[in-house]
């Protein structure tokens, strides 16, 4: 008989966020830590060695890593694998060399080790908890990834995997922030404050018996370890509530029965006109992977000139909105077209036809912080080749996608740096974006309503659509639950709260344009 294991649940009423580690759970760099870590630790004991007249004795992945390195910060694990053999180095400072026999010498070949890896091997995502990320995002939990690497965004960023968290703390923001590493719990309660939730209401998802033991010194209510390659009852021994071996046996509540795969939009249009039938249609779209391609740069997304004919003659017949991150101007200025609405800066800011314009006046009090953030980001990181921060009117973005993978660390020591000394303004993520908006709970299903009301249209006869590509959007995918149709944009399934689905920019055209006579039928 074949034994099967009865899956975990994450209740979305007893918990409010879900915390991951990177390393082990999210991706398996782990192993290629540890790769670099002995690949460093032997070429450095080998010479030490020899010059003190001693029988070499090498790095052992399976006792030396997990012991003394695995889930802690970098200079830290150094300082303790070293110690456990009775070696002494001096500190250094951030301008030694790689190979120089110094904290931060070591610290630097092992970080050039562990890039080369990278960049030459890749890096494997575990496909189940990717799947497990979008289900908790689906019920409005709220998710954070957490490292003890500084490579944590350029990790992320290589593997598409940016957007898909509301905080992450990594190695850059615990040097800044003095985070003290596992198994202390600081790194998780920073993930925690920067969700704004109890520690008691997240759940923890680890594999280093350090992390585990983070988890429950931080009093957090669920603390999930993977065994992945056996150590059960180590991660149980050290205070894991739940041991697993796969995040595949976890999930959220509502999440257990089988459902059918999400329609697309362009063949279930039958069922999306009876639901139309006696309301008039208000269709709301994003930009960039919505009305235009994902590019390098913000300035290259340039919507087709046959979506824009498409969004003209829909807007001729039914009110239409697009509610976007950029800055109301330059989402103005790439959209050009007078008789729809925009809503900028995730709908801080609201312009449209005959004079509307409606300004969120909760924005305009962090107005003189994002100047002077703006002015320190400027100042700072300039010189860096290929970066772009741009200035929007209720955010910073600070595009790094041009810029040398190395450099990424520098750029978001800078970012951090800022972000600590303006309390008042918080980091999100995107796709190689880091961006500072003001600290205040609002997100693209709050402006989708706000825009409704400020439209009049927050009424039973109307049929609201919200068009979406990106996690971001999930927001109003469950603001319209019940009262509307969430469609999303993407060219591989996962789970989403949206009801359809649309493959690119060019089927979000071809849905548009038939939507045109169900719309001129209830006009």
């Amino acid at each position: 008989m074949v034994h099967v294991k009865t899956p975990y649940v994450i209740s979305a009423t007893d918990f409010d966020a879900v915390i991951f580690d990177l390393d082990g759970v999210v991706t398996d760099t782990a192993s290629v830590h540890a790769a670099a870590w002995k690949r460093m630790f032997d070429e450095f004991l080998s010479r030490h060695a020899a010059r003190e007249g001693v029988s070499f004795r090498p790095f052992e992945i399976e006792t030396d890593y997990r012991s003394y390195v695995d889930g802690k910060p970098r200079f830290d694990g150094l300082r303790s694998f070293l110690g456990s053999r009775g070696i002494n180095l001096a500190e250094g400072d951030p301008e030694d060399p790689p190979g120089a026999e110094t904290i931060h010498g070591l610290g630097k070949s092992k970080n050039a080790e562990f890039l080369k890896q990278i960049q030459e091997k890749g890096v494997k995502v575990y496909g189940s908890t990717v799947g497990l990320i979008h289900s908790a995002k689906k019920h409005g939990l709220k998710t954070a990834v957490i490292s003890s690497s500084k490579n944590c965004a350029m990790i992320l960023d290589s593997v598409n995997l940016s957007d898909l968290f509301d905080v992450r703390v990594d190695g850059v923001d615990s040097e800044i922030l003095g985070i003290t590493g596992k198994p202390a719990p600081d790194i998780f309660i920073e993930a925690a404050r920067q969700l704004q939730v109890e520690p008691e209401r997240a759940v923890v998802i680890e594999d280093a018996v350090s992390g585990v033991q983070a988890g429950r010194a931080g009093k957090f209510g669920r603390v999930i370890g993977i065994a992945r390659a056996g150590g059960r009852e180590a991660l149980q021994d050290n205070g894991a509530h739940t041991v697993v071996e796969d995040l595949s046996e976890v999930r959220v509540a509502g999440d257990l029965e089988a459902t059918e795969p999400l329609p697309s939009a362009l063949d279930d249009f039958d069922t999306i006109s009876r639901k139309a039938v006696g309301k008039r249609p208000a269709v709301f779209l994003d930009y960039d992977g919505t009305l235009s391609p994902i590019v390098e740069t913000p300035d290259r997304a340039v919507m087709p000139e046959d979506i824009r004919e498409a969004v003209t003659a829909l807007a001729r017949h039914c009110p239409v909105g697009i509610i976007s991150g950029r800055d109301l101007k330059d989402v103005r200025d790439k959209v050009r077209l007078d008789a729809i609405v925009y809503a900028g800066s995730h709908g801080f800011d609201i312009a449209g036809p005959k004079g509307l314009k409606v300004e969120d006046t909760v924005g305009e009090e962090f107005l003189p912080f994002l100047d002077k953030a703006e002015q320190a980001l400027s100042r700072n990181l300039g010189s860096i080749k290929g970066l772009l921060v741009e200035r929007k009117k209720f955010a910073i973005a600070i595009h790094y996608r041009r810029v040398d993978p190395d450099k990424v660390e520098r750029v978001e020591t800078v970012v951090d740096e800022v972000a600590a000394r303006h309390p008042e303004l918080r980091k999100s993520y995107g796709k190689k974006i880091f961006e500072l908006q003001p600290q205040v709970d609002w997100h693209k299903g709050k402006a989708l309503f706000s825009l409704l009301r400020t439209l009049k249209l927050d009424r039973e006869d109307v049929l609201p659509f919200y068009i979406g590509d990106d996690v971001t959007d999930e927001d109003a995918f469950r603001a319209l639950k019940g009262r509307g149709i969430g469609i999303v944009v993407r060219d591989r399934p996962y789970d989403t709260a949206a009801a359809y689905s649309l493959k690119d920019p060019d089927e979000v055209r071809r849905f548009l344009v038939q939507l045109i006579p169900l719309c001129r039928r209830s006009s």
